[in-house]
Protein backbone atom coordinates (compact mmCIF):
# COMPACT_ATOMS: atom_id res chain seq x y z
CA UNK A 1 0.00 0.00 0.00
CA UNK A 2 1.04 3.61 -1.39
CA UNK A 3 1.79 5.24 2.08
CA UNK A 4 2.58 9.20 1.93
CA UNK A 5 3.49 11.32 5.45
CA UNK A 6 1.15 14.41 6.21
CA UNK A 7 3.54 16.69 6.09
CA UNK A 8 4.34 15.52 2.24
CA UNK A 9 3.59 17.38 -0.75
CA UNK A 10 2.33 15.69 -3.58
CA UNK A 11 1.00 17.56 -6.51
CA UNK A 12 -2.31 16.66 -8.83
CA UNK A 13 -0.46 15.12 -11.68
CA UNK A 14 1.82 12.71 -10.19
CA UNK A 15 1.93 9.25 -10.79
CA UNK A 16 2.53 6.74 -7.97
CA UNK A 17 2.95 3.26 -8.32
CA UNK A 18 2.39 0.35 -5.73
CA UNK A 19 3.65 0.50 -2.61
CA UNK A 20 5.44 3.53 -3.21
CA UNK A 21 6.47 5.53 0.51
CA UNK A 22 6.67 9.58 0.30
CA UNK A 23 8.48 10.86 3.63
CA UNK A 24 8.28 13.80 6.18
CA UNK A 25 8.20 17.06 4.05
CA UNK A 26 9.19 15.51 0.30
CA UNK A 27 7.66 17.52 -2.60
CA UNK A 28 6.71 15.35 -5.75
CA UNK A 29 5.91 17.14 -8.53
CA UNK A 30 2.95 16.89 -11.24
CA UNK A 31 4.97 15.66 -14.00
CA UNK A 32 6.57 12.81 -11.76
CA UNK A 33 5.79 9.31 -12.14
CA UNK A 34 7.52 6.91 -9.38
CA UNK A 35 7.90 3.01 -10.06
CA UNK A 36 6.50 0.62 -7.75
CA UNK A 37 8.19 0.23 -5.11
CA UNK A 38 10.08 3.94 -4.84
CA UNK A 39 10.69 4.69 -1.68
CA UNK A 40 11.51 8.69 -1.12
CA UNK A 41 13.41 9.24 2.76
CA UNK A 42 12.24 12.97 4.77
CA UNK A 43 13.18 16.04 2.24
CA UNK A 44 13.64 14.49 -0.82
CA UNK A 45 12.64 16.92 -3.64
CA UNK A 46 11.57 15.47 -7.29
CA UNK A 47 10.29 17.68 -9.82
CA UNK A 48 10.48 18.42 -13.47
CA UNK A 49 9.30 15.97 -16.00
CA UNK A 50 10.57 12.49 -13.91
CA UNK A 51 10.48 9.10 -14.05
CA UNK A 52 11.96 6.76 -11.53
CA UNK A 53 12.38 3.05 -12.15
CA UNK A 54 10.72 0.36 -9.87
CA UNK A 55 11.85 -0.19 -6.07
CA UNK A 56 14.66 2.55 -5.83
CA UNK A 57 15.56 4.48 -2.87
CA UNK A 58 16.21 8.11 -2.27
CA UNK A 59 17.71 9.29 1.04
CA UNK A 60 17.33 12.94 2.70
CA UNK A 61 18.00 16.07 0.61
CA UNK A 62 18.40 14.67 -2.76
CA UNK A 63 17.63 16.97 -5.40
CA UNK A 64 16.20 15.30 -8.87
CA UNK A 65 14.38 17.49 -11.61
CA UNK A 66 16.39 20.57 -11.28
CA UNK A 67 16.74 23.02 -13.94
CA UNK A 68 19.97 22.44 -15.80
CA UNK A 69 23.34 24.80 -14.74
CA UNK A 70 24.02 26.24 -17.81
CA UNK A 71 24.26 30.17 -19.15
CA UNK A 72 22.29 28.34 -22.40
CA UNK A 73 18.99 27.20 -20.21
CA UNK A 74 16.49 29.84 -20.77
CA UNK A 75 13.37 27.23 -19.66
CA UNK A 76 12.91 25.02 -22.03
CA UNK A 77 11.64 21.72 -20.92
CA UNK A 78 13.85 18.74 -20.08
CA UNK A 79 13.45 15.25 -18.62
CA UNK A 80 15.07 12.47 -16.23
CA UNK A 81 14.69 9.02 -16.63
CA UNK A 82 16.38 7.02 -13.85
CA UNK A 83 15.74 3.20 -13.57
CA UNK A 84 14.93 0.20 -11.46
CA UNK A 85 16.62 -0.58 -7.84
CA UNK A 86 19.39 2.78 -7.48
CA UNK A 87 20.06 3.85 -3.91
CA UNK A 88 20.47 7.47 -4.21
CA UNK A 89 21.87 8.83 -0.88
CA UNK A 90 21.70 12.20 0.71
CA UNK A 91 22.49 15.61 -1.24
CA UNK A 92 22.84 13.76 -4.81
CA UNK A 93 21.62 16.55 -6.95
CA UNK A 94 20.68 15.41 -11.16
CA UNK A 95 19.66 17.81 -13.59
CA UNK A 96 16.96 17.49 -16.54
CA UNK A 97 18.36 17.76 -20.05
CA UNK A 98 18.75 20.69 -22.03
CA UNK A 99 19.65 20.26 -25.79
CA UNK A 100 18.01 18.06 -28.47
CA UNK A 101 14.24 17.39 -29.36
CA UNK A 102 13.80 15.09 -26.40
CA UNK A 103 16.38 16.47 -24.01
CA UNK A 104 16.66 13.86 -21.52
CA UNK A 105 19.11 12.89 -18.50
CA UNK A 106 19.23 9.33 -18.13
CA UNK A 107 20.55 6.82 -15.07
CA UNK A 108 20.21 3.31 -15.72
CA UNK A 109 18.86 0.10 -13.33
CA UNK A 110 21.02 -1.09 -10.21
CA UNK A 111 23.28 2.52 -9.79
CA UNK A 112 24.78 3.65 -6.46
CA UNK A 113 25.12 7.63 -5.95
CA UNK A 114 26.98 8.18 -2.44
CA UNK A 115 26.60 11.28 -1.07
CA UNK A 116 26.91 14.67 -2.71
CA UNK A 117 26.99 13.12 -5.96
CA UNK A 118 25.75 15.84 -9.04
CA UNK A 119 24.79 14.44 -12.84
CA UNK A 120 24.59 17.04 -14.68
CA UNK A 121 22.04 18.06 -17.79
CA UNK A 122 22.17 15.55 -20.70
CA UNK A 123 24.45 12.82 -18.82
CA UNK A 124 23.80 9.24 -19.42
CA UNK A 125 24.77 6.26 -17.04
CA UNK A 126 24.86 3.15 -17.87
CA UNK A 127 23.54 -0.33 -15.67
CA UNK A 128 25.15 -1.17 -11.76
CA UNK A 129 27.66 2.81 -12.02
CA UNK A 130 28.80 3.08 -8.94
CA UNK A 131 29.82 7.15 -7.76
CA UNK A 132 31.51 7.23 -4.33
CA UNK A 133 30.96 10.59 -2.64
CA UNK A 134 31.07 14.29 -4.31
CA UNK A 135 31.78 12.50 -7.89
CA UNK A 136 30.54 15.30 -10.48
CA UNK A 137 30.42 15.62 -13.81
CA UNK A 138 29.79 18.07 -16.37
CA UNK A 139 26.98 18.51 -18.78
CA UNK A 140 26.62 15.55 -21.72
CA UNK A 141 28.93 12.97 -20.05
CA UNK A 142 28.31 9.36 -20.84
CA UNK A 143 29.78 6.82 -18.68
CA UNK A 144 28.88 3.02 -19.49
CA UNK A 145 27.86 -0.03 -17.68
CA UNK A 146 29.59 -1.15 -14.65
CA UNK A 147 32.14 2.13 -13.86
CA UNK A 148 33.25 2.46 -10.76
CA UNK A 149 34.34 6.77 -9.91
CA UNK A 150 35.97 7.26 -7.08
CA UNK A 151 34.97 10.15 -4.59
CA UNK A 152 36.02 13.60 -5.44
CA UNK A 153 36.38 13.02 -9.18
CA UNK A 154 35.54 15.11 -11.85
CA UNK A 155 34.47 14.80 -15.21
CA UNK A 156 34.86 17.43 -18.02
CA UNK A 157 31.41 17.74 -19.80
CA UNK A 158 31.18 15.60 -22.84
CA UNK A 159 33.87 12.99 -21.58
CA UNK A 160 33.06 9.38 -22.07
CA UNK A 161 34.08 6.66 -19.99
CA UNK A 162 34.13 3.31 -21.23
CA UNK A 163 32.23 0.08 -19.80
CA UNK A 164 34.16 -1.63 -16.81
CA UNK A 165 36.40 1.17 -16.16
CA UNK A 166 37.56 2.71 -12.89
CA UNK A 167 38.38 6.29 -11.37
CA UNK A 168 40.26 6.81 -8.64
CA UNK A 169 39.41 9.68 -6.01
CA UNK A 170 40.21 13.37 -6.87
CA UNK A 171 41.33 12.30 -10.39
CA UNK A 172 40.20 14.92 -12.69
CA UNK A 173 38.95 13.43 -15.59
CA UNK A 174 39.41 15.89 -19.10
CA UNK A 175 39.40 12.88 -21.53
CA UNK A 176 37.67 10.03 -22.77
CA UNK A 177 38.60 6.03 -21.09
CA UNK A 178 38.16 3.20 -22.95
CA UNK A 179 36.52 0.74 -21.59
CA UNK A 180 38.39 -1.61 -18.55
CA UNK A 181 40.83 1.70 -18.04
CA UNK A 182 42.17 2.59 -15.23
CA UNK A 183 42.55 6.28 -13.80
CA UNK A 184 44.47 6.21 -10.74
CA UNK A 185 45.05 8.85 -7.91
CA UNK A 186 47.93 10.99 -8.14
CA UNK A 187 49.01 10.15 -12.38
CA UNK A 188 48.20 12.45 -15.52
CA UNK A 189 46.68 9.54 -17.53
CA UNK A 190 45.77 6.05 -17.65
CA UNK A 191 47.29 3.70 -15.08
CA UNK A 192 46.68 0.46 -16.99
CA UNK A 193 43.47 -1.62 -16.80
CA UNK A 194 40.93 -2.52 -14.36
CA UNK A 195 42.00 -6.00 -13.22
CA UNK A 196 41.05 -6.21 -10.25
CA UNK A 197 37.46 -4.93 -11.32
CA UNK A 198 37.50 -7.91 -14.58
CA UNK A 199 38.10 -10.53 -11.94
CA UNK A 200 34.83 -9.37 -9.65
CA UNK A 201 32.50 -9.31 -12.54
CA UNK A 202 33.85 -12.81 -13.39
CA UNK A 203 36.04 -12.19 -16.30
CA UNK A 204 38.41 -15.54 -16.83
CA UNK A 205 42.26 -15.57 -17.00
CA UNK A 206 42.27 -15.66 -20.79
CA UNK A 207 40.43 -12.90 -21.05
CA UNK A 208 42.27 -10.68 -18.93
CA UNK A 209 45.62 -11.74 -20.84
CA UNK A 210 44.36 -11.00 -24.24
CA UNK A 211 43.10 -7.58 -23.04
CA UNK A 212 46.30 -7.03 -21.69
CA UNK A 213 48.06 -7.73 -24.62
CA UNK A 214 45.94 -6.10 -26.89
CA UNK A 215 46.34 -2.69 -23.97
CA UNK A 216 50.45 -2.70 -25.03
CA UNK A 217 49.52 -3.20 -28.83
CA UNK A 218 47.58 -0.11 -28.65
CA UNK A 219 49.54 1.91 -26.35
CA UNK A 220 53.05 0.54 -26.56
CA UNK A 221 54.52 -0.32 -29.81
CA UNK A 222 55.45 1.75 -33.12
CA UNK A 223 53.60 4.11 -35.26
CA UNK A 224 51.10 6.27 -35.28
CA UNK A 225 47.71 6.03 -32.89
CA UNK A 226 45.67 5.27 -35.40
CA UNK A 227 47.42 2.87 -37.46
CA UNK A 228 47.81 0.79 -34.00
CA UNK A 229 44.23 0.99 -33.63
CA UNK A 230 43.84 -0.64 -37.25
CA UNK A 231 46.59 -3.59 -36.21
CA UNK A 232 44.47 -4.47 -32.77
CA UNK A 233 41.72 -4.60 -34.87
CA UNK A 234 42.73 -7.27 -37.47
CA UNK A 235 45.14 -9.41 -34.86
CA UNK A 236 41.95 -9.53 -32.37
CA UNK A 237 39.13 -9.51 -34.64
CA UNK A 238 37.14 -12.24 -32.85
CA UNK A 239 38.04 -11.36 -29.26
CA UNK A 240 34.89 -9.23 -27.96
CA UNK A 241 36.47 -7.66 -25.66
CA UNK A 242 38.95 -6.15 -27.25
CA UNK A 243 37.07 -5.04 -29.74
CA UNK A 244 35.04 -3.19 -27.56
CA UNK A 245 37.70 -0.89 -27.33
CA UNK A 246 38.04 -1.10 -31.13
CA UNK A 247 34.62 0.12 -31.24
CA UNK A 248 35.03 2.65 -28.50
CA UNK A 249 37.89 4.88 -30.15
CA UNK A 250 36.38 4.60 -33.54
CA UNK A 251 33.44 5.93 -32.44
CA UNK A 252 34.90 9.59 -31.36
CA UNK A 253 33.52 11.73 -29.09
CA UNK A 254 34.05 15.54 -28.56
CA UNK A 255 37.45 14.54 -26.21
CA UNK A 256 40.56 12.87 -27.22
CA UNK A 257 41.39 8.98 -25.81
CA UNK A 258 42.99 9.04 -22.64
CA UNK A 259 46.71 7.68 -23.34
CA UNK A 260 48.95 6.26 -20.72
CA UNK A 261 50.75 8.14 -18.20
CA UNK A 262 54.26 8.32 -19.28
CA UNK A 263 55.69 6.94 -16.04
CA UNK A 264 53.57 3.88 -16.29
CA UNK A 265 55.26 2.03 -18.86
CA UNK A 266 53.26 -0.92 -20.42
CA UNK A 267 52.09 -2.00 -16.66
CA UNK A 268 48.37 -2.89 -16.99
CA UNK A 269 47.45 -3.77 -13.48
CA UNK A 270 47.66 -6.12 -10.66
CA UNK A 271 48.07 -10.03 -12.23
Amino acid sequence: MTTIHPTAVVEDGARLGADVEVGPFTFVGRDVSLGDGVVLKNHVSIAGRTTIGARTTISPFASIGGTPQSVHYKGQPGSIVIGESCVIRENVTVNFGLVGPDPVTRIGDRCFLMTGVHVAHDCTLGNEVILANCATMGGHVTIGNNVFMGGLCALHQFVRIGDHAIVGGLCPVWHDVIPFGALREGLEGLGGLNIIGMKRRGFGRPAIHALRAAYRDLFFTEGQFAERVERVAERYADDQNVMHIVTFIRERGKRRITMPHAASGADVGEE
